[in-house]
């Protein structure tokens, strides 16, 4: 279970994370407590209630007032939904949102000891903000990690002058329900850094850990992506409707979901990155982005969080 901290003033005081001791990673891992999220969709906002019911004092910087306003919603909205189903309390939901704050500029994470990444999966985008990062963030021991689904962390550390505090920490959506965490190390990044990180997933938020080489899709998109690529394709060249691929893939093999309702979960857009990202690594016909992916892409049509992929949402 995450470790539960009561006063998130009090832990503010503490030695940040390079102080000489505890030296071991768990321990280290207990001592992040200033937690910074760039980015609150989906994800950012996921991560945020997470490391904030673990105690930590969480800021998430949005993209603007108008971001910054959904991201609150999201959070406030996931945590209603939890005590609706009798996961959490009054008292909880107090006390996360509490724990949560939002700004609009980067500089403000200027004290975090861990910086978590969210924002869409766009390498120009990620790469502006590890340089920015890494001219804000003050403590040099401070971990500085990527939600990226597939691009390679290497590159996100060499946008640094810490190449070894750059790691990849890859959740799942929905971040509070699911329970995996890919951990990546790139060539460069320094082993107690990977250390660290796993520690702080696996004891502080109460995680399970996989740790993943450097290479685009990681463990988990390197396999899903290709089953999802490949049903986009059976439905675009018109053998199954969406309907009959999804219910054969819930009824024959177990599925939970099919692979078309999972693609609108995912996010088409995040789908087209991953696969256009598995393709320029790997060169496999299986992995190009087939054209109706694209299409509904370029027409807004994105799946759950537009309302409407390849079904539509009310």
């Amino acid at each position: 279970m995450p470790h539960q901290l009561t006063d998130p003033m009090e832990m503010a005081d503490m030695p940040s994370v390079s102080s000489a001791e505890p030296k071991s990673a768990a321990a280290a891992a207990q001592r992040i407590l200033r937690v910074g999220v760039v980015g609150c969709g989906v994800m950012g906002a996921g991560l945020a209630e997470i490391c904030a019911r673990a105690g930590r004092e969480v800021r998430v910087v949005a993209s603007g007032d108008q971001g910054m306003a959904r991201g609150k919603r999201r959070l406030e909205r996931s945590l209603e939904n939890g005590a609706r189903k009798g996961k959490t309390t009054d008292a909880d939901r107090t006390a996360v949102l509490d724990r949560v704050s939002f700004v609009t500029d980067l500089t403000d994470l200027a004290d975090r000891q861990l910086v978590l990444e969210a924002v869409p999966e766009d390498e120009s985008t990620k790469l502006e903000i590890f340089t920015l990062l890494d001219k804000v963030v003050e403590d040099p021991e401070a971990i500085l990690a990527s939600n990226t689904s597939s691009i390679p962390i290497a590159k996100l550390g060499r946008a640094t002058e810490r190449p070894g505090r750059v790691v990849g920490m890859h959740f799942f959506n929905p971040v509070p329900v699911l329970p995996l965490v890919e951990i990546i190390s790139s060539l460069l990044t320094d082993e107690r850094t990977a250390a660290v990180t796993e520690a702080f997933v696996t004891d502080v938020l109460g995680k399970e850990v996989v740790r993943a080489g450097d290479r685009s899709g990681f463990v988990v998109n390197a396999l899903l992506i290709p089953y999802v690529v490949s049903a986009i394709r059976m439905f675009e060249s018109g053998f199954a409707t969406a309907a009959d691929i999804d219910r054969s893939m819930r009824l024959g093999c177990s599925q939970p979901m099919g692979p078309l309702a999972l693609a609108d979960l995912i996010g088409l857009d995040t789908v087209t990155a991953i696969s256009r990202a598995l393709y320029e690594e790997f060169k496999e016909p299986a992995h190009a982005v087939p054209p109706m992916l694209s299409r509904m892409v370029d027409a807004g049509l994105l799946g759950r969080k537009t309302g409407r992929g390849f079904y539509s949402y009310g």
